[in-house]
């Protein structure tokens, strides 16, 4: 194991419940999500997405809720990582094996579906998707005034913070109008808060309001809104997160992915966790995935593995992403692995869940990434790991897989490799996938 050196963990707020609570707390807002997940786990099959008419109704009957109640609850289901769909066949998730008995488990499923609350509540009809994604956009920085203020904010004050925050997203974005313009109003008539597009803010402001407060985040009343306890230090999970960000040691954090991932390329896996961290706190979660993703498909194989170790980091937001790509010939065996450690299996067993084929295919991959970017000795030292006993039954396999870099991983090794006789067997073995022959 690597010992690294990390910052003291911090303490939350002064007033914070205990996890233990926050989790019971969590465990009530998820209440109808867990009986939705356990009866759609036992054998029922649930049809398309969100649900089949019939599996609708057998689970409204079943479980006393109305039709709107078992639609909702099965999207957070889904959401928070109780239930996952292969096909039409629903399936327990980890995190629902783990509530009755893990609080952190709970919190994440909790702290996903808060992620996504966007999505658990539809935006107001007749307003366009760039808005609506601003508006989402700014939303962090209205949870951050509600943390901060210890107590309730004025709707108002909310809205003024949304506005300027849009604002600044349009600056930032250099949209600037071009063309004639209107003439602005005389100052004595319009005010701030005047206009269509102080109208359409707040229409979006009580939207995120609405959403944040049906996921458990936050209660309105009285003009306005207020942290639940499970919001608060949601937010300042968020927030120290930030603070991480801003202590990145190796000074990635305004890097592409790319290249973030290529100067941890050396570092040990400690510090290489650390500045994963940083990088991924200073971007939106499903935008920093996304974008791992997009290097991973690339031709550069040491990259493709940093991505998916940064995507370890993630950890539970990236889960449904990682498992849609496993019928990608070239992330399968790296997402196959990332399934099996984040639903619990040992590091040293992971392996166990590739197949021959994917084992070897990963060898191959590996092998590009140390002829590409490691020392020769290392490229010696690679064939100790592949699954085959001997060389010549490596050399078989390694044919049949198809790996578009085998070739050069074969001439790499070839003449890296010490004793002529291998060296000629693995030469032959090149020329032969290069001509096609057998």
């Amino acid at each position: 194991m690597t010992t690294r050196r990390t910052r003291p963990a911090p303490r939350p707020p002064e007033g914070t419940p205990p996890p233990a609570e926050l989790a019971r707390q969590a465990r009530a807002v998820l209440a109808d999500s867990v009986r939705i997940a356990h009866w759609a786990a036992n054998g029922t099959s649930p049809g398309t997405v969100p649900l089949a008419a019939q599996a609708l109704e057998r689970a409204s009957a079943a479980l006393e809720l109305s039709p709107a109640q078992v639609l909702a609850g099965w999207d957070r289901a889904r959401l928070a990582g109780l239930i996952e769909l292969h096909g039409d066949t629903a399936r327990p998730g980890w995190r629902l094996r783990a509530w009755d008995r893990d609080d952190s488990a709970v919190l994440r499923g909790w702290v996903a579906l808060f992620d996504a609350w966007s999505l658990v509540h539809a935006s107001p009809d007749g307003i366009e998707a760039g808005a609506v994604a601003e508006a989402v956009e700014a939303v962090p920085q209205v949870l951050s005034l509600l943390q901060l203020s210890e107590g309730t904010v004025t709707v108002p004050a909310l809205l003024d913070l949304l506005g300027q925050r849009v604002a600044e997203l349009h600056e930032e974005r250099c949209e600037v109008p071009y063309g004639p313009q209107e003439q602005p109003a005389p100052a004595d008539s319009a005010g701030p808060s005047a206009g269509p597009s102080a109208d359409l803010n707040a229409l979006l402001l009580d939207w995120a309001l609405e959403g944040l407060a049906s996921v458990g985040a936050l209660t309105l009343g009285g003009g306005h809104a207020t942290l639940t306890p499970l919001g608060s230090w949601a937010v300042w999970v968020k927030l120290e997160q930030i603070c991480v960000a801003a202590q990145s040691p190796a000074g990635n954090i305004e890097q592409p992915a790319a290249d973030m991932l290529l100067g941890c390329a050396r570092l040990t896996p400690g510090p290489a966790r650390a500045e994963y961290r940083a990088w991924l706190a200073a971007r939106p979660v499903g935008s920093a995935v996304a974008e791992l993703l997009a290097v991973a498909r690339g031709e550069d194989a040491l990259l493709r593995g940093l991505a998916f170790e940064a995507l370890r980091v993630v950890g539970a937001p990236a889960e449904p992403v990682v498992r849609s790509v496993v019928t990608e010939a070239s992330l399968r065996p790296y997402a196959l692995l990332w399934l099996a450690e984040y639903e619990g299996t040992d590091p040293d067993d992971a392996q166990d869940v590739l197949s021959r084929e994917e084992a070897t295919w990963l060898w191959v991959d590996t092998a590009a990434a140390v002829a590409d970017h490691g020392e020769t000795g290392l490229l010696v030292r690679h064939l100790d790991s592949a699954v085959q006993g001997t060389v010549p039954a490596l050399l078989d396999e390694v044919r049949a897989v198809g790996h578009p870099r085998t070739v050069q991983v074969l001439v790499a090794l070839a003449a890296a490799h010490p004793d002529p006789a291998l060296a000629k067997a693995v030469r032959r073995a090149a020329f032969q996938v290069h001509t096609g022959g057998a």
